[in-house]
């Protein structure tokens, strides 16, 4: 582990007993998920009521999902712009990582 900037170790091998967790709040991944909810809400998807956590979004030809799970988002969709548009909106606003084509989906009965 590399000490925050700014702080300095007196003795070496010393341990830190952090007080946050990731991303320096208690509750990160709560913040982290409505932030991500309003954004998606403003470029006009919609919060699907059967599963709080997938967002549709329709346009006369064309229907994208997005589904969130923990911290990985999975899209899908019949037109490959979408795609790379709500791609390029969620690396601006969140700075992502496209991981590329989806090879494995557990999902369970």
């Amino acid at each position: 582990m590399i000490l925050p900037e700014g702080m300095q170790a007196d003795k070496p091998r010393r341990v830190c007993k952090l007080q946050r967790s990731l991303y320096g709040l208690k509750q990160a991944s709560k913040y982290w998920y409505a932030r991500l909810s309003s954004f998606l809400i403003s470029h006009g998807y919609k919060q699907c009521a059967s599963d709080y956590y997938l967002f549709l979004k329709h346009g006369s030809k064309t229907i994208i999902a997005l589904l969130v799970y923990v911290d990985d988002i999975v899209l899908s969709s019949n037109d490959l712009a979408e795609i790379q548009h709500i791609t390029h909106l969620l690396d601006n606003g969140f700075k992502i990582k496209d991981l590329g084509d989806l090879r494995f989906f557990w999902a369970l009965r």
